[in-house]
């Protein structure tokens, strides 16, 4: 599936009317428009991106130990598709190319298994070098040097990801056994065929592999067509280093993202923590994610504070190009400041709530007062369920309308909602405070707001993808964190996006009304790095 989301507010249409998603295979004629909206809207605001969803051809044996001109024969296959996709980016004008993870070599290898597949590298900022250009400098460097003929086929900037090697001396204390270092690295390419620099994945997912390199690589590089971009790979999106820190010490408003994700519902489905990640931090995100779906394995996008572009596909066993044009200066979401003078019934009470103040409304008889809200747990079972691997503390979601509280540890989460239709699907409101140990150890904080798997209260954290239950509500958190990720799902896998997200008194909230489809999944999902 291919879609288009975009923010709801009037006030963002300028912002919203240059955007558009062009996808090979969509209907030919939506292809058309999509082509000549490119040339119409092709202005300096804007730069053209592209990420491809690689079916990778995979190794029938990741553990046999093969030569390497076998390992070039598997690899050149995959390029082969990689060159395909270039050159089709190329027609529709597009200036970056974002390839995945593991999706020129595969995974599921031995450090010594894998050994065949690694490219020399040279470090980018020592050695000043065109593989294409200049084959003959290094040796095993074949897969670099294909990249880099592409980049400049293409005349794009092209950024993939493959294994390398670089020896070092026993002198170095961090020298393995072995006499070299092998890393997950991430290569970005200039159009000229240029090696611009190169990323070390630093916080490894189960990657025997590879080594975590000496220091974190802190990488940023700079383009003609939209400023200052930073990369990083797949499972370090959940840390503070390097991303964290690139947005906030480099003031980076672009981040190239090759991934190699599998899918873990509720709460962390690739494209979910993608637009995330770009709502919470006001960036562009272009995230590209290997496509197994057998594996749980798809969900790319060009993600936007208030637009994404994105495929997830759990039928089609193809690859998938999403092409878009992005501004160069992300707009964020407009905050409480911007929206109270339009501020209507449910965000009005909602600050009466948290302010602790009575609420009044009136219609044509009379005047309706609410006292300060009084949060009866007594009324509600609390129960306990696993999500994602988590203890959380729940209560379900009863009745056409209500406010519900649910605390655990020091965090405390609200939700204050609205049904149009009542639906016969069970909701639960749901925290969690603590720290998170199953496939990766970090501290989280979560309110999250989730359809249940059944009518059971035990089948709420499970995963699912289909949903009819519409709501209008505000969620929100007394937070200890300022690294806040908004999660929002609905049914089919489709992001929404929510109609305000920021800070009131302390408490960090999201509101949304008007939903699409179903919900699936609304969240706040905190990180404290701190306490890791």
């Amino acid at each position: 599936m291919v879609s288009i989301m975009s923010g709801a507010s009037s006030k963002l249409a300028l912002f919203l009317c240059g955007c558009y998603v062009a996808a090979l295979g969509a209907h030919t004629g939506k292809h058309r428009v999509a082509e000549h909206r490119m040339a119409e809207h092709h202005v300096a605001e804007y730069y053209v991106a592209a990420v491809y969803e690689h079916q990778s051809i995979l190794s029938p044996d990741p553990l046999a130990l093969t030569s390497r001109k076998q390992a070039l024969e598997l690899m050149n296959q995959n390029l082969d598709i990689y060159e395909q996709q270039v050159m089709a980016a190329a027609q529709k004008g597009v200036q970056i190319i974002v390839f995945p993870e593991d999706g020129i070599h595969g995974f599921n290898f031995t450090r010594t298994s894998i050994y065949p597949f690694l490219d020399f590298m040279p470090s980018p900022r020592l050695v000043r070098w065109n593989p294409c250009l200049e084959p003959h400098r290094f040796n095993d460097t074949e897969v670099l040097q294909r990249l880099s003929c592409m980049a400049i086929r293409g005349e794009m900037f092209l950024v993939a990801n493959l294994g390398t090697k670089q020896p070092c001396h026993s002198s170095d204390p961090g020298c393995p056994n072995d006499g070299r270092y092998q890393f997950n690295t991430n290569v970005v390419f200039s159009n000229n065929g240029t090696l611009v620099d190169r990323y070390r994945k630093h916080n490894l997912y189960f990657e025997a592999a590879f080594d975590t390199p000496p220091k974190v690589d802190y990488i940023t590089f700079d383009t003609p067509f939209a400023g200052k971009f930073g990369i990083f790979t797949c499972f370090d999106i959940l840390f503070f280093d390097p991303g964290i820190s690139l947005l906030r010490d480099f003031k980076v408003k672009h981040i190239v993202h090759p991934t190699a994700w599998m899918n873990q519902l509720p709460l962390l489905a690739a494209i979910q923590i993608q637009h995330g990640f770009a709502i919470a931090l006001g960036i562009n995100m272009l995230a590209a994610n290997i496509h197994h779906p057998s594996l749980g394995m798809t969900g790319s996008g060009i993600h936007t504070p208030l637009q994404s572009f994105w495929h997830h596909d759990m039928e089609s066993p193809s690859g998938h190009l999403i092409v878009a044009q992005v501004a160069k200066n992300p707009l964020g979401l407009i905050g409480t400041e911007n929206a109270t003078g339009k501020m209507g019934p449910s965000h009005a009470k909602f600050l009466k709530i948290l302010a602790g103040d009575p609420y009044c409304e009136k219609d044509a008889q009379e005047v309706h007062c609410e006292g300060a809200a009084k949060w009866n747990m007594d009324a509600l079972p609390l129960f306990h369920s696993e999500m994602m691997y988590d203890n959380f503390t729940l209560v379900p979601v009863w009745g056409r309308e209500g406010h519900l509280r649910v605390c655990a540890n020091g965090l405390c989460c609200y939700l204050l909602y609205q049904r149009p239709d009542l639906s016969t699907e069970l909701y639960a409101l749901g925290v969690f405070d603590g720290l998170h140990t199953v496939h990766g150890t970090y501290y989280i904080q979560v309110c999250a707001l989730v359809k249940c798997g059944g009518l059971g209260l035990d089948t709420c954290g499970q995963e699912i993808t289909e949903a009819t239950g519409k709501f209008e509500f505000h969620l929100w958190g007394n937070f200890s964190t300022s690294y806040i990720f908004p999660l929002f799902l609905t049914s089919g896998m489709t992001l929404e996006i929510p109609d305000q997200f920021g800070w009131e008194n302390d408490h960090c909230f999201m509101r949304k009304s008007g939903l699409s489809s179903g919900l699936v999944t609304a969240a706040l999902y905190g990180r404290l790095y701190d306490r890791d």
